[in-house]
């Protein structure tokens, strides 16, 4: 059985993308030539397009496309930017086909982030809350996307660097899975 991956990945976009006001045209166009089906395992390349989390590596998922793609539209990510994308093979491509300079940042310890300054950071799997690794690697007027969770939803969180510091604000829910290595604290509750 044959896929038809380019028909799936305009599907992806008209019908996941577009309707979750995505408008960003660079960014859809992007997405329209952006083939997930080579970031995870062959035996899986079925999922792509799928409204689901897709497993990439053990541990480790692509976000759902309605996710990945708010949270870069959110980013204002534009060509030339230098962007660091971590745990986020997707998103990667993405930007990089955007006109970004992208490092990937995969390795097991995520928080040891490679030097320099960026214009965009994102991640892909959700964290308790930005390591403080992450938003001091910004750039001025740099932006931060990540999904911070502690239960069953998160919400997807943009970091903003001015020259006064650096502000946090919510952008919209989202549920992928926890990233291994940032524990979730127990905390008191009622």
């Amino acid at each position: 059985m044959s896929s038809d991956f380019a028909a799936a990945r305009l599907n992806m976009v008209e019908s996941q993308i577009r309707t979750a006001d995505v408008t960003d045209l660079p960014l859809q166009d992007a997405l329209r030539v952006v083939p997930r089906e080579n970031l995870v395992p062959a035996g899986k390349a079925y999922l792509a397009y799928a409204d689901a989390e897709v497993e990439y590596a053990p541990g480790r998922n692509l976000m759902r496309p309605r996710d990945i793609g708010k949270l870069l539209q959110n980013l204002k990510p534009r060509a030339g930017e230098k962007a660091l994308a971590i745990a986020a093979p997707y998103a990667a491509v993405v930007l990089q086909t955007m006109g970004l300079e992208v490092t990937r940042l995969d390795g097991d310890d995520l928080t040891a982030v490679p030097g320099g300054e960026y214009d965009v950071i994102v991640c892909e799997g959700a964290v308790p809350q930005a390591p403080a690794s992450w938003t001091g690697a910004l750039a001025l007027n740099g932006r931060l996307g990540v999904v911070e969770r502690e239960g069953p939803v998160g919400r997807a969180v943009i970091y903003a660097r001015a020259e006064d510091g650096v502000a946090r604000r919510a952008a919209f829910d989202s549920t992928p899975s926890l990233l291994a290595g940032f524990p979730v604290e127990a905390g008191f509750a009622f």
